[in-house]
């Protein structure tokens, strides 16, 4: 193994990213390319699942060639990806039967309200997820009431489901393979946690067929060979976690209590609870982190949808930067927010409030706020949100947090790192490596193929590049975060409220 390599995939929501990853844990080589975002509608998000694919086998051809490695160099690929964006696709042909319904899609927020009374505390009760428009059974249920012949399609067994990685895995495989992995399977909101499969009362409820999705098999385990077409020979895939949870693993947070938080389009704070199915009752999700050889990890998981997508409106829709980089610079040029808040509610509220119905919302301007105030209030507002949930989940795990693990592209920048730092009161540490989520996928797939023996052997690697330790006084803390929170109120209920 000495002289062979790991090829891993970043599926993302905006882009691929493959590398190749050696035993030290060090990156040989990678590649990227972003992928087109479809707005067909306010509020709805889609991708191209054959660009999805086409860009990601062109990347793991670039980063080949970038590392002048032959594929028979590769011992086995991993696959990490953006969770619960939505596919349906022709068994035989392979063919899209509509484009991808991405995680941050809206469509179906009527009806999610509408059933909430009937499915909410028992959907969250075996899911382990709120009931909200990212359940991705809700976006299949979308697609077999308005794609023509889609659910005759799917009963008699020619359309399949899946999320990207399924879908990777469909094409990487020649279509051979319809498989998912456990931590993807539970970031669906249709897999029950209690009984280790399906939500089949669920799926019935929705009249989609329960059929049409795939395998669940370990996150580190054997997922299918490529097709000889694609590289001239077949190499194993032998690993495939969801982004997050590859996150968590990428960091090294393998004991009970350990935490990570990735800033990338949305931020999510993830923290290790061990092999003991946790009660979540404050609106963080439960999630199985991951499973090797049939043995279950779960991890406690809060989210908010748009934080580094609220650094890209605020350069590419407001047009107040022209590079996202600027917003440290803007943040350390004034002396504080100029009492301004910005609520990036574009997609709603996700935890712990669970509001569709709230929208994005900047309080506090007065005549003398600059733009520097408003991509400080950007910044800012991320680690409000982070807080949010945060809170939730040291309530449901009874834990303190007083240290963190970081990644994800925000996390380079250095003012960003101490806010969250002093409003968390807890320790940040950044590793030297920041793309480690493509680094959990790496680990799984090592595991599984041999290329490492354990955890401990694979993490051997890691480095931290530089901590970050809390300097803001209690009573600061406290008030800004109460500022936050009338902020909060006053974006919710909108577009219940704005007659």
């Amino acid at each position: 193994m000495a002289n062979k390599y790991i090829l891993a995939i970043d599926a993302g929501t905006t882009g691929t990213r493959a590398v190749i990853v050696d035993r030290d844990s060090n990156i040989k080589a990678q590649a990227y390319s972003e992928f087109t975002q479809f707005h067909p509608a306010p509020d709805r998000v889609e991708h191209d699942p054959e660009e999805i694919w086409q860009t990601t086998y062109a990347m793991m051809k670039k980063a080949l060639k970038a590392a002048d490695l032959k594929p028979t160099e590769i011992s086995a690929i991993g696959i990490t990806n953006q969770r619960s964006t939505r596919m349906a696709w022709n068994r035989q042909t392979g063919q899209p039967i509509y484009p991808a319904i991405v995680w941050q899609d809206m469509r179906n927020a009527n009806m999610v309200e509408s059933i909430r009374s009937e499915w909410g505390e028992k959907a969250y009760k075996h899911t382990g997820w709120p009931l909200c428009p990212l359940y991705s059974s809700l976006g299949l249920w979308w697609m077999m009431e308005n794609v023509p012949n889609a659910r005759q399609q799917a009963e008699a067994g020619d359309v399949i489901f899946g999320n990207v990685d399924a879908w990777l895995i469909y094409k990487l495989t020649g279509g051979k393979v319809h498989a998912t992995s456990a931590s993807n399977a539970t970031v669906a909101g249709y897999y029950d946690l209690y009984k280790d499969e399906w939500y089949k009362e669920w799926f019935d409820f929705l009249n989609v067929p329960v059929s049409g999705m795939p395998e669940v098999r370990d996150d580190s385990g054997f997922f299918g060979v490529t097709d000889p077409e694609l590289f001239g020979v077949e190499i194993p895939i032998t690993g495939n976690i969801g982004d997050q949870q590859s996150g968590l693993l990428g960091q090294g947070c393998i004991e009970a209590g350990s935490v990570k938080c990735t800033h990338g389009t949305g931020t999510f704070l993830n923290m290790n609870v061990g092999e003991k199915l946790p009660d979540s009752r404050s609106g963080t999700n439960v999630l199985i982190a991951w499973r090797i050889n049939g043995k279950t990890t779960y991890t406690l998981e809060g989210y908010a949808s748009v934080t580094g997508s609220a650094v890209q409106w605020l350069r590419d829709r407001a047009e107040l930067i022209e590079d996202s980089a600027k917003t440290e610079e803007l943040a350390r040029s004034v002396a504080d927010n100029g009492g301004v808040y910005f609520v990036p509610a574009m997609t709603g509220l996700a935890a712990p409030y669970w509001d569709t119905s709230a929208r994005g919302t900047i309080i506090g301007i007065t005549l003398g706020t600059s733009r520097a105030h408003l991509a400080r209030a950007t910044l800012e507002s991320i680690v409000y949100q982070t807080k949010d949930f945060l809170q939730s989940m040291r309530a449901d795990s009874g834990v303190e947090i007083k240290s963190m693990r970081v990644d994800g592209g925000a996390v380079r920048n250095d003012w960003l790192m101490q806010f969250q730092s002093n409003l968390l009161n807890a320790e940040v540490v950044r590793p030297t490596n920041p793309e480690t989520t493509v680094m959990g996928a790496a680990y799984m797939a090592g595991l599984a193929s041999g290329y490492w023996s354990s955890f401990e052997d694979a993490f051997s690697g890691i480095k931290v590049e530089k901590r970050f330790k809390p300097r803001m006084e209690a009573e600061e803390r406290e008030r800004l975060y109460g500022q936050w929170t009338k902020a909060v109120h006053h974006s919710r209920g909108w577009i219940n409220n704005n007659g």
